[in-house]
């Protein structure tokens, strides 16, 4: 059936200048990437086009840090970003930077619209300023307790926990996350979007499908809320696009990130000859899509689209998120090696692999994902290599060794194809609504029934039947055909391993029109294996690279002290003591072990991320009495594995023992994550 062939731009949401990509990052990526690479498969025009996030705060003091620039930070890591994109299998046509010249010009131009549409508002605020920096707080840099759920330890802008978004003066407690000083209220003017204004348009756009139902639920209740006017601007010093007519204020981050979606597309358009207009223009019958985590939905469907209005240009044909990466039931942890960089993973392991498994757990809501290390090995070597690579193998070796590399001139069970070519439109439906895992369900029923039938001809006995021969190769020929439309259907997910397929049969596999008829009476190439077996001692590399811990040593017992040292006797150079990494962490909650005698679990919050710790405290504190209190831990100390689960870092405490036994607690201030020197 002939489809319309349709204009699509997709893109992802834009990773920070600030870090290396890590596999939280890639899960999005691979996401976007396969519909893209499904769409073109299909026919239509789709371009995935979009950028690095490179202003802020954090870029200016990462840059200061490091003693370079901030423009010579940022050019350094998108070359980093690309380089680990393309090497994934990242088929994006243009990358940029927010930081171009090209989004300075989208900026600005959209800025100006919305200035003389009498969507912009200036007026004086009070907000947080760190008199130790010299400098107004960003968001994101204010830490504090959420003033809805009493959340500790949350961004000035929203709440992790509850969902909740306020201003950073509504915070409780809150302290600057770059000093750790409470901050002080100081006056400055600021611009605001009239975020009001756009309501019911919002309202109408919503309604239009545009989003997942959990995400339109979500959105209810910050219309309930009331629409606040959006903060636009930020005060020296900051790193980003000063506001035109100005001296000292630039614009927020979440100003120019998004329209990075436009400026990047308009990179492209020029070097192309694309019409940028019929893409972005009011009037557009172009389609565009956003991928993003389900933690920056608010900037996507509220001040996005309403900027977008406001500037009279096109809003989002769909915005669709996801949910974030675990690795084996945890977030992703630097001491459990399981913060796993791009560039770490690919030194070890096919990019392809983590492709697969991704989309075998990728469907179309917002659910986490998790990287089960042992799921992930059993299910890629049983899927991809035991049965789609393994049709191939089968029967490559028949008619490269026996019948010269030719293929017969038909089918023996034509109607067996033509039931694969008819899976195709519900497998096509999975990929076009991101139900990703349907689609390789489908498929891999599909495999299961070409091994079934080869293992049913059984070729490999009766090519020793005199007179068997052209069977045999009608039989080979029809499971290189049926491999051919598997590796077709599966070329959005595994790009590297449809290209070596390609090589082998002749053929692009990419183009889903190209199986409509079988490859018949015609030779394929020599076969060459395709992917081999994941490697279990890779994984295991992976993640011992990634570690960056103190290896861990003593007794695996209850206690966590590994014997009575005499620190007169067991004396350690300065070099040894640096190495620990102490900081301070918020115990949320604590309980008791009734098996142990000395252990109490303890749930600690690092700031980042959270980690159990088993300390051997029992006898001087009730669990209730911990919790809320700050702490000091160590926090590189390798994780050892406990009779009562895995223990993630040590608490440190003084005393004789007992009763008198006493935790580290830090003076006020201090919070979570803070390193103790």
């Amino acid at each position: 059936m002939t489809q319309k062939k349709r204009q699509i731009l997709v893109t992802s949401a834009l990773p920070y200048a600030n870090g290396v990509i890590h596999l939280g990052h890639m899960l999005e990526y691979i996401q976007t990437d396969i519909w893209a690479r499904f769409q073109r498969s299909r026919g239509h025009e789709c371009y995935f086009a979009w950028a690095d996030d490179a202003h802020g705060t954090p870029v200016m003091l990462r840059a200061r840090a490091e003693g370079m620039t901030p423009e010579e930070l940022i050019d350094k890591m998108n070359e980093e970003h690309k380089t680990d994109f393309r090497d994934f299998g990242i088929s994006f046509d243009n990358y940029s930077s927010t930081h171009s010249e090209y989004n300075r010009e989208m900026v600005e131009l959209i800025y100006r619209r919305l200035e003389e549409n009498g969507y912009i508002e200036r007026r004086d605020v009070e907000q947080f300023y760190d008199s130790e920096e010299g400098m107004f707080l960003p968001d994101r840099f204010i830490r504090g307790t959420c003033p809805k759920c009493r959340t500790e330890d949350q961004y000035g802008d929203s709440c992790e926990s509850c969902g909740s978004t306020y201003a950073p003066t509504d915070l409780i407690e809150p302290r600057s996350a770059v000093s750790g000083s409470t901050p002080v209220m100081k006056e400055s003017e600021h611009y605001f979007v009239r975020l009001a204004d756009f309501e019911q348009a919002l309202k109408d756009w919503i309604a239009s499908g545009s989003l997942q139902p959990e995400i339109t639920n979500k959105l209810q209740e910050w219309f309930q809320d009331g629409l606040r006017d959006w903060d636009i601007s930020r005060d020296e010093p900051y790193f980003g696009f000063r506001i035109p007519g100005t001296r000292n204020k630039y614009f927020y981050v979440w100003v120019d990130a998004p329209i990075g979606y436009v400026s990047s597309f308009k990179e492209l358009c020029d070097r192309t000859g694309l019409d940028f207009d019929a893409w972005w223009g009011k009037d557009s019958k172009a389609e565009v899509h956003h991928f993003i985590g389900k933690d920056i939905v608010y900037f996507h469907t509220l001040f996005w689209p309403a900027m977008l209005m406001g500037a009279g240009l096109r809003t989002p044909t769909a915005v669709y998120a996801h949910g974030f990466l675990t690795v084996d039931g945890a977030k992703m942890s630097k001491s459990r090696g399981t913060f796993v960089s791009a560039r770490t993973y690919l030194d070890h392991l096919h990019p392809d692999y983590l492709r697969y498994y991704f989309a075998a757990k990728l469907g179309a809501g917002t659910a986490d994902i998790d990287l089960n290390l042992e799921d992930f090995v059993l299910r890629v070597n049983s899927d991809v290599v035991g049965k789609v690579v393994n049709i191939a193998s089968r029967c490559a070796g028949f008619i490269g060794r026996r019948f010269e590399g030719m293929l017969s001139e038909k089918l023996p069970r034509p109607e067996l194809y033509n039931e694969f070519l008819a899976a195709g439109e519900q497998i096509a439906a999975d990929f076009e609504g991101r139900n990703y895992q349907s689609a390789i369900r489908r498929i891999m029923q599909l495999a299961d029934k070409a091994n079934r039938y080869i293992d049913e001809e059984k070729p490999w006995q009766q090519i020793k039947e005199k007179g068997r021969e052209d069977h045999v190769q009608a039989v080979c020929t029809q499971g290189i055909n049926l491999f051919n439309v598997l590796m077709t259907y599966l070329a959005p997910v595994l790009p590297f391993t449809a290209s070596r397929a390609g090589d082998f049969l002749g053929r692009d596999v990419s183009s889903w029109s190209n199986v409509d008829q079988p490859l018949l009476g015609t030779a394929v190439n020599a076969f060459q294996p395709l992917l081999t077996r994941i490697d279990p001692v890779k994984v295991s590399a992976v993640i011992e690279a990634s570690k960056e811990t103190l290896q861990a040593s003593g007794p695996d017992s209850d206690s966590l002290a590994g014997g009575d040292i005499d620190p007169l006797e067991k004396e350690i150079k300065i070099d040894d003591f640096l190495k620990i990494d102490l900081r301070v962490a918020r115990i949320v909650s604590a309980e008791s072990i009734p098996e142990a005698n000395k252990l109490l679990k303890l749930t600690l919050d690092l700031g980042n991320e959270t980690r159990t710790v088993f300390a051997g405290i029992k006898s001087a504190y009730e669990p209730a009495q911990l919790e809320g209190r700050l702490t000091v831990m160590v926090a590189n100390l390798a994780p050892r594995k406990m009779r009562f689960g895995i223990s993630e870092g040590m608490v440190l405490a003084a005393g004789p023992g007992g009763e008198d036994l006493y935790i580290l607690e830090p003076d006020d201030g201090a919070y979570p994550g803070m390193r103790v020197t």
